[in-house]
């Protein structure tokens, strides 16, 4: 849609345009929406039977929301894809500072200027994307930002008293007067700014010092808050929480699958990351499995939570960490190996809470942990139970590769190995790469290589093998053997199971 050519108000009465409040243009458009049964809401990934039906009916109702959930549930996107809902373009009066409806001016100005120009008023056009606000909470953040305060600069310079209208400064919600406005982070907000807020809610007017001013604004609120900010940082004050009609809860993804769909789409990588390096659809669930690991973990509070953003970043540092092996190598083209999982680390130790213990093993190793046990997890998804089959009566179908290992010999995985000496190094062991094409038959030969990296570490997080951490890359022997007369990093060997 081009923006719209009228641009008196006189012509704009004669259009027959309808003035609507935002929440019952919300409303409309959702309407029509539904009806046509398009979605809605494009990129959220995970909601379609939980947060987005709530979204919905809260929108129907005409109510302001609240977001309620734990860091990287996509609260912050929610709120910014409600544009979508509003009309592409509406007028407003030429020149005002808080976007007048020129059927239903509210300001000093909007008033003027009708009252003195009549169908003459000039008419401008805003763009749904303008009618956006957004406000990050913050300790500092006062009552002058959000509503505003009186201005001695603009008071000097048109030579008005302080009794005048005219010397206000409006703040960021009126400002955001017939569009949407978000603040993040609602419970990080002084409580004495919440009580600023009380009005806006439930009267539909401000306060501004002492003046006698009522200005009806027009205002979808949107707050984002983290449940543990309720006992951590502050908390938002019980009448607020009450005037917020509709207060949805987010969560995160209910399967490794959905996991995966939002790391794909939300991962940044180049074309050429795209085109030459190889990520098979093991190492993309296993770095969705550690995020599962960690929500789960002793070492990390569970209050925190765990960021989708920990999956993105793990995954676009793995396909680096590739890359950079194929780069140095000069080779064309590489895949994601097992051993490429020492580059996800990074990514992981900012992004997670300890508690107290997990302190005392420090983030590393608690990072270590977690892929150890990802892999653990994923291990009886694609092979049988080493514990099991080591008990069981049958033949141990991971007998010939342990054995290999309980005749001396050992094994290092180091992370920038060029292909061909990879490929050696993992054929060299007695019975591996049989076993793999027992269980596996049909794979690609990158794919096979993989697996059988694979099967060594799901191995020693069974307790089968030893694996010891090198500074670049894994070393495998028999569990009772030392390991090429290295001493694994005291931190960082397996006693930590």
């Amino acid at each position: 849609m081009s923006i719209p050519t009228i641009k008196t108000l006189g012509e704009l009465k004669k259009s027959g345009y309808v003035s609507r409040s935002v929440k019952d243009e919300l409303r409309d458009n959702l309407i029509e929406q539904l009806q046509k049964q398009e979605g809605g809401f494009e990129g959220i990934i995970g909601y379609e039977d939980t947060v987005i039906p709530d979204l919905q009916t809260a929108i129907l109702s005409r109510h302001n929301i609240l977001l309620l959930g734990l860091r990287g549930q996509a609260k912050t996107r929610i709120a910014r894809l409600l544009v979508n809902l509003l009309d592409e373009y509406v007028p407003y009066i030429e020149g005002s500072e808080l976007y007048d409806d020129p059927l239903a001016p509210i300001s000093w100005f909007g008033h003027n200027e009708v009252e003195s120009k009549g169908d003459a008023t000039p008419i401008a056009w805003l763009h749904r994307n303008d009618r956006y606000t957004e406000k990050l909470a913050t300790p500092d953040v006062t009552v002058a930002d959000l509503i505003g305060d009186v201005d001695p600069i603009k008071a000097a310079t048109l030579k008005l008293t302080y009794s005048d209208e005219r010397v206000l400064h409006f703040g960021l919600i009126p400002r955001a007067h017939r569009g949407i406005f978000v603040i993040n982070e609602l419970p990080d907000l002084q409580a004495r700014i919440q009580v600023s807020l009380f009005n806006i809610l439930q009267e539909k007017d401000i306060q501004i010092r002492g003046f006698k001013l009522r200005l009806p604004l027009d205002i979808q609120f949107v707050f984002t808050a983290n449940p543990e900010d309720y006992t951590n940082r502050g908390s938002i004050v019980t009448p607020l929480k009450d005037r917020i009609e509709s207060q949805i809860l987010t969560h995160y993804p209910r399967s490794v699958e959905i996991s995966r769909k939002i790391t794909q789409q939300e991962a940044t990588l180049s074309p050429s990351q795209r085109t030459n390096v190889e990520a098979d659809g093991l190492v993309k669930n296993l770095v969705e499995q550690i995020a599962f690991e960690a929500r789960n973990s002793e070492y990390i509070d569970k209050k925190s939570g765990v960021s989708a953003r920990l999956t993105i970043s793990a995954y676009e540092n793995l396909i680096s960490n590739a890359e950079r092996r194929m780069i140095i190598n000069r080779e064309k083209n590489t895949f994601v190996r097992i051993s490429d999982f020492l580059g996800v680390i990074p990514a992981i130790t900012g992004k997670i809470e300890l508690v107290y213990e997990g302190e005392l093993e420090g983030p590393a190793k608690v990072a270590n942990i977690l892929v150890g046990k990802a892999i653990k997890t994923l291990m009886l998804q694609y092979f049988p139970d080493p514990e099991k089959a080591k008990k069981s009566k049958k033949a141990n179908p991971y007998k010939e590769i342990i054995e290999w290992f309980e005749n001396g010999n050992t094994l290092a995985v180091i992370d920038g190995l060029p292909l061909q000496e990879y490929k050696k190094l993992l054929n060299s062991i007695t019975g591996l790469k049989d076993f793999v094409k027992t269980f596996h038959p049909k794979l690609a030969e990158n794919q096979q290589l993989l697996l059988m990296e694979f099967v060594l570490h799901g191995l020693a997080e069974f307790s089968q093998l030893n694996k010891g951490f090198l500074d670049n890359g894994f070393a495998f022997s028999d569990m009772f053997n030392s390991l090429f007369n290295m001493e694994p990093d005291e931190d960082m060997d397996d006693e930590r199971y």
